[in-house]
């Protein structure tokens, strides 16, 4: 009876073994896919690589090829020479911004790659040491043709474009700093009037519809050409040539002094202008 038993158990244990069996089977397949994909992937960034660093290398190559040209053609005389000059120069220069596209590419490729590697980050570095010492080779190839009076059309056109963008800068920083001072000042413009009360009625400055209503300021359309206008930085001091002067519009009474001087002739003293002429920047006084 035992031994049924213990037979019974292995024959379920067998069963179960082969049922899982599929089981098992799939989520190795599975895993092998994963890691193939990976490797795959690897395998493709590594290539990309690869393949910009032939990109860039073949570029120097061209530009060193490029340099030794210029160098020969240097030694000749004529258009012709003069002509290969700028075509190798051109090539040059338009090289050298397509290695210099290249180097970030693959700075991007490395940063964003899952692969990384110290060895191919100094590959890199080093390829932007060769730029730089190409661009300053360069440099002075441009002084060399500068001397001979031979100029590349592509060069002069950029410092051209580059005189147009220093000039288009003046002229707008021209055009903002007169904005800012016509700004400025407006800001501290002020108006103001003085008058008999029949002189400010005529102008509108003084209004009274009926014969008991009261007499209001500003109301209406007044006649602001009969107003002067002034600095208040600057304008401090205002003469009234009048024996007899009243404020009539309202300003702080700490800001002014309206007394007569050694003449018995009134004079506005503005003591501090910008509370002076924060309650209404039109002052009208009323003089006999």
């Amino acid at each position: 009876m035992k031994k049924l038993s213990i037979l019974a158990v292995c024959a379920l244990a067998i069963i179960s073994c082969k049922n899982d069996a599929p089981k098992q089977d799939l989520m190795m397949t599975q895993l092998r896919d994963s890691l193939n994909t990976i490797i795959a992937q690897k395998d493709t960034e590594i290539n990309d690589m690869i393949a910009t660093f032939g990109d860039i290398e073949e570029g120097f190559r061209e530009i060193t090829e490029a340099q030794s040209r210029v160098t020969l053609a240097q030694q000749g005389e004529g258009t012709n020479s003069a002509k290969r000059i700028k075509e190798n120069m051109q090539f040059i220069q338009q090289t050298m911004r397509q290695n210099k596209e290249l180097i970030n590419k693959l700075k991007q490729q490395l940063r964003d790659s899952s692969f990384k590697s110290e060895e191919l980050k100094k590959l890199i570095d080093n390829m932007q040491q060769q730029l730089e010492q190409k661009e300053a080779q360069l440099q002075a190839l441009r002084e060399e043709l500068d001397k001979k009076d031979i100029h590349i059309a592509e060069l002069d056109e950029t410092v051209a474009n580059l005189n147009s963008d220093v000039n288009q800068l003046t002229e707008e920083s021209t055009q903002k700093s007169q904005t800012i001072s016509q700004q400025d000042k407006e800001l501290h413009t002020a108006w103001f009037v003085f008058g008999t009360k029949d002189e400010l009625k005529k102008q509108n400055i003084l209004t009274k519809d009926g014969v008991f209503s009261k007499t209001r300021i500003l109301e209406k359309d007044f006649n602001k050409d009969y107003f002067t206008k002034i600095d208040i930085r600057i304008d401090k001091e205002i003469k009234l040539y009048s024996k007899d002067a009243k404020m009539l519009t309202s300003h702080p009474s700490s800001s002014y002094t309206l007394a007569p001087d050694a003449n018995k002739q009134y004079v506005l003293r503005i003591t501090d202008p910008n509370l002076f002429w924060s309650t209404s920047k039109y002052l009208v006084i009323q003089v006999k």
